[in-house]
């Protein structure tokens, strides 16, 4: 297959294969299919013919219910096909939204990503970036006014990785990014109707512990003592550095990780039937002029995320889990089907030395040793407001567990919940 087109000297311009390669093959024993564009063929831009060759591949994807795997390196639009490449461009991501929820997208950039191509990664589930080689752009940052590319870099791997959250991993080389391309695909589901569950067989020990696990909160590194054999991917590394989120391999089984905000993340695991667990240890919202910005609408649509989500959801409190952000977290409130807590997690309104002050405002004012007043009442407001104990007796933590044995609690709720079923109401879609 080659261009058609015949404008401004097309038909003496060699064009072949379009500048892109489409085909399928086979990852870790699963069928994938996959396109490769050539930046030797007019810098890869997408035509006519480019564009229907990519189309046609995600029709047999999709029939065939198996992931699409993109490797992009590639200058826009065809300029020479005009209306024709508009045409081509438009059906493309028409195709990938049909495709959205039905089987996983994931592309990797491997050189120019710029104009309308940035939409393309950005409609897929997963971005994976080359290191100072992908780029990522819909306007090149010189053409941005009041900005030079020495000024900031808008279409750098670290920008889009770090500040916008549009990229889930970095790769210092090409192989690199290869390998985490094949990782995903090889944790996930190959479409929204394969049974997620006993995709493979555990190696590990299902009762193990660890007995040091609750010395750091450091989620990571919970997150890869739980996995199968310490197998955690982590999904948007360098970007807000607060939260993290992943997949692990829990008895087999793949699941979504949770361990503070992700909206996107969590809508992607119900597509795909993977269960979600959510680590909490929240203190509150940060407060500051930026954040205040989105805040309420972000807390809003991680919220509307968890509620609607019908998968199997287990969340563990372990550490703080206070406020508003911590009903947006994965909560009993807002459905969570099994909620266990630490022995030292504090769960409540806020941090009982804030609480005190404001409740006992009058009487620390009025006391001859407000200190010794504020720390009997601060360890009261612990013991019949924070603690997990108070929570458990209302019924929204389920069970206070040894943190050493949360592998096992994981291991058997999730195995109980695998036979969940959830209905909704009718609607045709939610608006948040």
């Amino acid at each position: 297959i080659h261009a058609r087109s015949t404008d401004f000297n097309m038909a003496d311009q060699k064009t072949p294969s379009d500048g892109v390669i489409t085909g399928y093959g086979i990852s870790n024993g699963r069928l994938v299919y996959a396109f490769c564009q050539d930046a030797s063929v007019m810098n890869g831009s997408v035509g006519e013919m480019h564009a229907k060759k990519i189309i046609r591949m995600y029709d047999m994807a999709l029939k065939m219910g198996a992931p699409v795997v993109g490797m992009i390196d590639c200058a826009g639009m065809r300029l020479q096909e005009a209306t024709d490449a508009l045409n081509a461009f438009g059906e493309l991501y028409h195709r990938q939204i049909m495709a959205s929820g039905i089987i996983p997208q994931i592309m990797g950039v491997f050189g120019t990503c710029g104009g309308g191509m940035a939409l393309v990664p950005s409609l897929a589930d997963f971005t994976f970036v080359v290191k100072d080689e992908g780029e990522i752009f819909i306007n090149s940052p010189d053409s941005i006014k009041g900005n030079r590319i020495e000024v900031c870099n808008t279409s750098s791997s670290t920008y889009r990785s770090c500040i916008t959250g549009d990229v889930d991993g970095v790769g210092e080389t090409d192989f690199e990014v290869l390998l985490q391309m094949q990782q995903l695909v090889s944790v996930l589901p190959s479409n929204n109707k394969e049974d997620g569950l006993y995709m493979r067989e555990s190696m590990d020990q299902l009762n193990r512990e660890n007995k040091d696990i609750s010395r750091t909160l450091d989620t990571v590194y919970i997150l890869k003592d739980l996995s199968d054999q310490g197998g955690f991917l982590e999904i948007k590394p360098d970007y807000a550095k607060e939260m993290v989120t992943g997949f692990m391999i829990l008895n087999g089984n793949t699941v979504g990780a949770v361990a503070n905000r992700a909206e996107r993340f969590i809508r992607f695991c119900d597509a795909f039937s993977i269960p979600v667990l959510s680590l909490v240890n929240v203190s509150g919202f940060k407060a500051s002029m930026e954040e205040e910005k989105e805040l309420a609408k972000a807390s809003a649509k991680l919220t509307y995320a968890y509620s609607s989500a019908t998968v199997p959801k287990v969340t563990v409190i372990i550490g703080k889990a206070y406020g508003s952000a911590y009903l947006c977290m994965g909560s009993r409130h807002i459905g969570a089907d099994l909620v266990y807590a630490w022995p030292n997690s504090e769960i409540g309104m806020m941090d009982a030395m804030a609480a005190v002050k404001i409740m006992y405002s009058d009487e620390i004012r009025a006391a001859d040793d407000s200190s010794e007043f504020i720390k009997v009442k601060k360890q009261e407001y612990e013991a019949i407001q924070n603690s997990p104990l108070s929570a458990a007796s209302r019924g929204y933590v389920d069970t206070i567990i040894d943190p050493a044995a949360t592998r096992k609690h994981l291991i058997a709720a999730m195995d109980m919940l695998s036979t969940k079923r959830e209905m909704k109401l009718d609607k045709k879609h939610g608006t948040v």
